[in-house]
């Protein structure tokens, strides 16, 4: 689910530009693995992702970074799937009754009730949303940004030389690797970030996006803390148990997965496996890493 959509089709091209790094990548024509990804760090400060203000604050820097990466990996593929931080984006889930069956007239709908959730503009906000029929309530999976800040992102591809051909918030993409058809808990870590998800019968159930201001980075206690009460919240909601918790991100995986298999009691496994990576240009990154651009190339 993009945020904004400019191609009739998935691009094989992606390029998630965190605070940290930019990585691109290039998936096979069958979209169904990574051959190819490159990555380039990035100053301290060139991105401070947000839902408000500038998040780009050294352009020159970060546009260096994604016209090197892309050109790395691209050949003449020009199309892009852009992934940016969750922490630029508001990703909400909603019940509804009934929803037109016109997107038009279901994206008006779903606009109205998003009002007092966001903490900027919906009606100008760039916004996409995909709606589960199948259930009742209706169930609708929706993601908003505020335009200025998506087009920032958009402007760096193009500034580069390609075009935006999708726009993904980082939990997104890196759900196109998620299949759970029993309580799953998600535990993406991105810098400052924790976004916690759970996915049960194939479908997305909670997403939180967490920080705590005035950091830069997160210790495994910082996740752990923002972890559990996501978790005593659905099992008191869904009178349900989290069976199964995969983690992903940039912390040390192998101390966050111990901690926090002690401290929920549940079994807790890597979302990304080296069977995704694909080769590395320059710099090698973990699977946990690349599992957004891995998640957005290759997932359904």
């Amino acid at each position: 689910m993009s945020i904004t959509s400019n191609s009739s089709s998935r691009p094989r091209l992606a390029c998630e530009i965190t605070a940290e790094r930019v990585i691109a990548a290039r998936g096979n024509a069958a979209h169904r693995a990574l051959e190819v990804y490159s990555t380039r760090r990035l100053p301290t400060g060139t991105l401070l992702p947000s839902l408000s203000g500038a998040n780009i604050h050294q352009p020159e820097a970060l546009r260096t970074a994604v016209g090197s990466a892309l050109e790395s990996v691209s050949g003449n593929l020009r199309d892009v799937m852009v992934i940016i931080p969750d922490a630029a984006v508001r990703v909400l889930l909603l019940d509804f009754d009934d929803l037109p069956q016109k997107y038009e007239d279901a994206a008006a709908v779903i606009r109205f009730r998003a009002k007092k959730s966001l903490p900027f503009d919906v009606e100008s906000a760039a916004f996409s949303f995909q709606v589960d029929r199948s259930k009742r309530p209706l169930k609708v999976t929706a993601a908003f940004s505020p335009r200025d800040v998506v087009q920032e992102y958009e402007n760096v591809i193009a500034d580069a030389g390609y075009i935006a051909g999708a726009v993904l918030p980082s939990i997104i993409a890196t759900l196109g690797l998620v299949e759970a058809s029993r309580p799953t808990m998600i535990v993406k870590v991105d810098g400052a970030t924790t976004t916690v998800s759970i996915v049960d019968d194939n479908s997305l159930i909670l997403v939180r996006t967490l920080e705590i201001p005035g950091r830069t980075v997160l210790t495994t206690q910082d996740i752990s803390a923002n972890v559990l009460p996501s978790m005593v919240f659905f099992e008191d909601t869904y009178s349900s148990k989290v069976e199964r918790l995969l983690v992903t991100g940039d912390a040390e995986m192998q101390t966050l997965a111990s901690v926090l298999q002690t401290e929920t009691n549940v079994r807790v496994e890597p979302l990304a496996s080296a069977s995704l990576s694909g080769d590395g240009l320059g710099d090698t990154l973990p699977p946990s890493v690349l599992a957004p651009v891995a998640g957005g190339l290759t997932g359904a």
